[in-house]
């Protein structure tokens, strides 16, 4: 299984880009395979796609989008780098809309694909206070026990009195630089990375990995070249504006300057011309203004003369030359082009050697479990079912959110759907709510089915002398007997009941005909609880009033099952008023002689009780209330007492917190019967299906 590593600038000019390049080098450096994620790029969103999903209000769908495609790359190496946002996007920039979402995204990204997370942050001058605020404001959107630490780059980069890096080599700016005196040791020493986060590396400010070839430049400002032959590899160290005569700017002639000047300067041409045979590898010149080129000194340098490789480019339009300095001053080019690979090969070494990798490889083999989202659960739901390839019969086909459920299903390969109701009525509800019923998915009606059921369904319920009549008429009336015989005679793989129907309605033909499993005492329930940051079973909140112990440890065992058959780890909490021996009273009894029966027939599960609701879901709370638990504070299954707490607790989460919850999920029956609540979704509906299947 790979490790997922969510890289997340926090800093403008950071250079994430270049953190990725040399983190990836330091695992391969290690023997390590690395791919890399970009979760709008590779998953080719747009702007205005992206945009539709946040009007639409449909966020969960994008995160599903963006798992779809990492899924292509899911455990194709070791490590999987997932290139994070920086938060705030200049005017402009075309995802400049999406600013204030980018926190949400970054931290949505890294629960939906189970990454840990790399801050990358960058020091300005000797601001250590700006620092670790930006430190402290990042940390607090994300969940701490998936951030591994931050990086720190740029140290000692000289900056202007706003605190912009000099970056142009301009040597009009130099002047402002502020003397820097921060060391990487500095950094090393703040308290916050000695009490909140870890400290994962500094990267000293250096000018060679800065240094843009002069075709970057020239590509970033639009100029184009005018010497066929230069040598446009070359890069630039710094830049000069000369409009000074030949015996003044001599000194000036260094390899790696860049000369701006007057297109119309014949003799600072020749000069820079001389200077190259003479073997002085220049940046190479920028002619401004709006004269005409000098080509009759542009042939006598260049024709001729294989030695005379200087770039020279122009810059005609007067009106933008005072722009175009300007743009040369602030200018950053953080963008590292492919085709350089020697400034590649020097940022990713320079900073493979600068990181500590060996808290990034220990979570490689870290046997600490992940938390599985809401977002990578929808997605291992409909990926799951999609594989198993199962039909599920849905007995309330003429009711609108189920047709629509039922179609999309079908559609996706989620399910083969069987519908059942009136032939002419389910149509003309898909035609006047405009929806296409797929010439694969069958609708049967119970007028013209029930009679192949009555003989068996007899024999079925001979211990309670049904008559063929009785049969007859439950079987045309009651559509949830009809689904629950196609499933007994293998016509379908499960069913999902309950949009209008009641759970009593939806169950009890479950039971009388499709019965309970043989390791099965009793039918129990739970409900995938979608929280913020993880999903949780919670069970029994549906079926059973009061359970006695052994029916509290049948549930236990039932639940912690189906947890792990939708990859969720069990960590069984048995919910009580008392953790451990703090209370008395045969309802805690109760709690404690079901947990040791679980732990008697099933020592494989994980299990821990009598546990308050706070001790089994809080790391700090369970710590101090059960420090001894394998369970406390990291809880995701809670088994609850009775119906009655389990009934209010899923509800008053469900609607405090505004969890998606997902049920109830029957347990223990020899197959798959599923209940809806009445006022279900559409959503709902379909993964209830998909659960179904993959129950199956």
């Amino acid at each position: 299984m790979s490790c997922n590593l969510v890289i997340i600038p926090i800093k403008q000019g950071a250079g994430s880009s270049a953190i990725r390049l040399g983190l990836s080098h330091a695992l391969q450096q290690r023997g390590y395979s690395v791919a890399q994620f970009n979760p709008l790029k590779d998953s080719k969103i747009s702007s205005q796609t992206l945009q539709s999903f946040f009007i639409e209000n449909r966020q969960q769908d994008l995160l599903e989008i963006i798992m779809q495609e990492f899924d292509k790359v899911r455990n194709s190496a070791d490590f999987i780098i997932i290139e994070g946002m920086y938060s705030y996007l200049e005017q402009g920039h075309e995802l400049s809309w999406f600013s204030p979402y980018i926190s949400w995204f970054n931290s949505s990204i890294t629960r939906a694909l189970m990454g840990y997370v790399v801050l990358v942050t960058r020091v300005i001058g000797n601001n250590t206070e700006l620092l670790t605020e930006n430190i402290n404001l990042a940390i607090s959107d994300i969940d701490k026990d998936l951030i591994l630490g931050a990086i720190v780059t740029k140290v000692g980069a000289p900056i202007d009195k706003d605190g912009n890096i000099i970056f142009s080599f301009l040597d009009e700016t130099q002047s402002d630089t502020q003397k820097i005196t921060l060391t990487k040791q500095n950094i090393h020493d703040l308290p916050i990375f000695q009490s909140s986060i870890n400290l994962l590396g500094t990267t000293h400010w250096n000018t060679n990995m800065s240094q843009p070839r002069v075709c970057d430049l020239m590509k970033v400002l639009g100029i184009q070249l005018h010497n066929i032959g230069a040598d446009t590899s070359r890069r630039v160290r710094r830049i000069t504006l000369c409009s000074r005569g030949v015996n003044n700017l001599i000194e000036d002639l260094q390899p790696g300057t860049l000369f701006i000047t007057s297109i119309d300067r014949a003799d600072i041409v020749l000069a820079c011309s001389l200077a190259e045979t003479k073997g002085i590898k220049l940046a190479g010149m920028i002619l401004t203004a709006d004269y005409e080129l000098p080509h009759e000194t542009l042939r006598f340098c260049f024709e001729n003369n294989p030695r005379n490789k200087l770039p020279i480019y122009a810059n005609q339009d007067y009106r933008k030359t005072v722009s175009f300095i300007m743009q040369l001053s602030s200018l950053e080019l953080n963008y590292v082009p492919s085709d350089d690979p020697e400034r590649i090969e020097l940022i990713k070494t320079t900073i493979a050697e600068s990181i500590d990798i060996e808290p990034i490889i220990n979570k490689l083999n870290s046997d600490v479990t992940k938390k599985m989202s809401p977002a990578a659960f929808r997605f291992m739901l409909i990926r799951k079912a999609q594989a198993a390839k199962r039909t599920i019969v849905l007995p309330e086909g003429d009711e609108i959110r189920t047709l629509r459920a039922g179609i999309h299903c079908q559609d996706k390969g989620i399910a083969n759907c069987i519908l059942i109701g009136n032939f002419d009525k389910i149509h003309q509800l898909a035609e006047v709510n405009d929806l296409q019923i797929p010439s694969e998915m069958k609708i049967l009606d119970p007028m013209d089915i029930a009679d192949a059921y009555v003989e068996q369904l007899v024999e079925l319920r001979k211990s309670k002398s049904m008559t063929s009549e009785q049969a007859l008429d439950i079987l045309r009336n009651d559509v949830n007997y009809l689904g629950a015989m196609m499933i007994y005679n293998n016509e379908a793989h499960g069913m999902v009941s309950g949009a209008e129907n009641t759970t009593a309605a939806t169950v009890r033909p479950a039971l009388q005909i499709i019965k309970t499993k043989p390791n099965s005492a009793l039918v129990s329930s739970i409900f995938f609880m979608c929280m913020e940051e993880q999903v949780l079973v919670y069970g029994d909140c549906a079926i059973n009033p009061d359970p006695n112990a052994e029916e509290l440890a049948d549930i236990a065992i039932q639940s912690a099952d189906t947890a792990a058959q939708f990859n969720i780890e069990p960590r069984v909490a048995m919910i009580s008023y008392s953790t451990g021996n703090s209370g008395t009273g045969k309802d805690v009894e109760k709690v404690k002689l079901a947990t040791q029966i679980v732990k008697e027939k099933r020592p494989d599960i994980l299990i821990d009780g009598p546990l308050q609701y706070d001790a089994a879901m809080n790391v700090e709370v369970g710590s101090k209330k059960a420090p001894n638990s394998p369970v406390a504070g990291r809880a995701t299954v809670c088994i609850f007492p009775d119906l009655n707490t389990g009934n209010t607790t899923y509800k008053a989460v469900q609607r405090s917190a505004n969890v998606l919850s997902v049920g109830p999920l029957l347990q223990g029956l020899n197959k798959p019967v599923n209940d809806l609540s009445r006022g279900a979704t559409v959503d709902d509906i379909i993964y209830t299906i998909a659960i179904t299947a993959i129950q199956t």
